[in-house]
């Protein structure tokens, strides 16, 4: 409990940082159809949001070393609502994609600060607590964020508003908060051969991880309608993806620190490819069925980043840790920068299920890669733990780094 209040004032920013801007590309996706976007466009803006994180993972690093953590905390937060509310003051795609790379921007800046005060305030022997409250807070709070769209009407800047006043609200925390500030991290350079060098696998993985949720995160709302679900079934359709992938994340990582991880990827790309088919053939489905779907393409595409990222740790040194990590989120952005634009682009062209298609075309990939690889190099003689990764920000190999490398050396 002491160590929940200790670290209330960062947790808090957290949730409300989380329900602003994991609302917003359902709340986009759907306000888009409203204000007759075409489905490439909406595509983009998920695609534009994605563009802003990656650009915020690097700047922050440097922007809190110039003006401290709670201004540049301040800037980014500022960055996101304005993002927000001009949303109903141009109605444009091309400029409401610019208004998501500002909230993109939010999204990392923001972790950054934060995973920065956690680093500084975690030692030895609450790390693995802290980390754990931090992954429940952080996936609760998306979680009810895919449910608010329920409740905001798309197209209204009333909707957009409140966002932006949750948005300006997960200042309140930080900036009011007695936490001492810590000294200010190095950015990591960006070395994407690193991980290539470490686990041409691992690297696969990500980018098939990216084309997985980017794409239905930020696409599944147009799918959703198109299947023909109301707005709050749409809501509960994207929910349930992110409580099955939270679910499955335990059991998976269970397995993942037992048998040879490259089978479990495998295992769960073959599981992909079959939940990928069943959710594109839920338009002969009731709406139970379609959120079962849902929920179990959650659980087999969720933890695949996860996954990736342990066995590409598996073969690097301590000192790597932190570029591994950057190098890690760099393949994810890339993939998450192209695939909602590239579903959105199938679905226009051939319709709904055209994106699971897609979907399990790089599940199927990863599959056959996985198993060349096999062959290439024998697995790990020592392995790290199993380690749920946020894709937050680079910061999270420092939180995460430590417990790698007290179980691989007491393995």
């Amino acid at each position: 409990m002491r160590l929940l209040i200790s670290f209330a004032a960062l947790f808090l920013s957290v949730v409300l940082l989380q329900l602003s801007t994991g609302g917003v590309g359902p709340l986009d996706a759907l306000s888009g159809l409203a204000l007759d976007f075409t489905t490439a466009q909406i595509g983009l803006l998920g695609s534009a949001h994605f563009v802003g994180f990656f650009i915020g993972c690097w700047f922050a690093p440097r922007l809190m070393g110039t003006i401290g953590h709670s201004r540049a905390f301040a800037a980014f937060t500022a960055a996101g609502a304005i993002g927000l509310l001009a949303h109903m003051l141009v109605i444009d795609p091309y400029a409401w994609a610019l208004m998501r790379v500002a909230s993109g921007l939010c999204v990392a800046g923001c972790y950054t600060v934060i995973e920065a005060w956690l680093q500084a305030k975690v030692t030895n022997e609450t790390r693995g607590r802290a980390m754990g409250i931090y992954r429940v807070v952080d996936m609760g709070a998306s979680l009810a964020a895919q449910l608010l769209i329920s409740v905001l009407a798309p197209a209204s800047y009333v909707s957009y508003n409140l966002l932006a006043l949750l948005c300006c609200a997960a200042l309140l925390p930080l900036t009011l908060s007695r936490l001492r500030e810590p000294e200010t991290p190095g950015a990591p350079r960006l070395r994407p051969m690193l991980l290539i060098a470490c686990s041409p696998l691992a690297a696969a993985g990500v980018l098939v991880a990216a084309l997985s949720s980017a794409s239905f995160r930020m696409v599944g709302p147009l799918y959703g309608q198109q299947v023909g679900l109301a707005v709050d079934q749409i809501a509960g359709f994207l929910a349930v993806f992110v409580l099955g992938g939270a679910m499955a994340q335990y059991p998976v990582g269970w397995l993942a620190d037992r048998y040879d991880r490259r089978w479990v990827l495998i295992g769960l790309s073959v599981a992909a490819i079959l939940s990928s088919v069943a959710t594109a053939m839920t338009e002969n489905l009731d709406t139970f069925g379609i959120l079962m779907t849902a929920f179990f393409f959650g659980m087999t595409t969720f933890p695949i980043y996860s996954v990736s990222a342990a066995h590409a740790h598996d073969f690097a040194e301590a000192h790597e840790r932190v570029e591994l990590s950057a190098a890690l989120m760099f393949f994810f952005a890339v993939g998450a920068i192209a695939a909602p634009l590239m579903a959105s682009t199938l679905i226009e062209a051939y319709g709904p299920p055209a994106m699971f298609v897609m979907i399990a075309a790089g599940h199927a990939l990863l599959v056959v890669f996985g198993l060349i690889r096999m062959r290439a190099r024998p697995a790990a003689e020592r392995r790290t733990a199993y380690v749920w990764s946020p894709r937050t920000s680079f910061l999270i190999g420092r939180l995460t780094g430590r417990s790698r490398d007290k179980d691989r050396n007491e393995r």
